[in-house]
């Protein structure tokens, strides 16, 4: 065995196994960077459509109903009509006219 590692076959193959396991582990540690970096992009992302989410949800709720009415489509007389139909008053709300939850 011992002939075999000083002849120059033997030392190529060491040689080739120590190649062989660096290039391995370079793989595997940019591979697990890559991993880690695509993480906390998808994690920052989640993040930032949480807060528009509750930034839009907190524009949503200050609206009252006509207004949200209007947001929603609708056209003013016909919004003003429907409201009124559905017996909401449209002068006296202190939260936009919203449910609280």
């Amino acid at each position: 065995m011992l002939a075999f590692l000083n002849s120059k076959i033997g030392v190529h193959a060491i040689c080739g196994l120590i190649g062989a396991a660096f290039i391995g582990w370079t793989y595997y540690e940019v591979y697990q960077s890559g991993r880690a970096y695509e993480r906390s992009a998808v994690l920052e992302a989640t993040v930032k459509a949480l807060r528009d989410r509750a930034n839009e949800n907190a524009a949503v709720e200050a609206l009252d109903p006509l207004a949200l009415c209007i947001e929603l489509g609708g056209l003013p007389d016909e919004c003003t009509a429907e409201l009124q139909r559905l017996g909401v008053d449209l002068g006296q709300t202190g939260n936009g006219g919203l449910p609280r939850r």
